[in-house]
């Protein structure tokens, strides 16, 4: 397989190697791709939690296990949200 660069990567990639945490740059672009591909497989994961969660709202409403709106609630929710993107 071939794959070709930007310049500005190409560039990237040869700062990578001459820095000598790289010994090619093969290395470096299977370490980006792994990178990448890990990223990818955290959002998978994270967008299964939230269709979860969306489908557990959506039963509580059905069985009137649900708040009222407020400025409270929103501050409440974001502050869960928040706590789980840094989980």
């Amino acid at each position: 397989m071939n794959v070709s660069l930007t310049p500005q990567l190409e560039k990237w990639v040869q700062t990578k190697v001459e820095t000598g945490l790289y010994s090619s740059s093969s290395e470096v672009v299977r370490d980006a791709l792994r990178t990448l591909y890990h990223f990818e497989e955290h959002k998978l994961k994270k967008i299964e939690c939230l269709k979860c969660d969306i489908q557990i709202g959506l039963e509580q409403i059905k069985f009137g296990q649900s708040e009222e709106f407020s400025p409270a609630l929103l501050k409440r929710i974001k502050k869960e949200g928040r706590a789980r993107l840094n989980a």
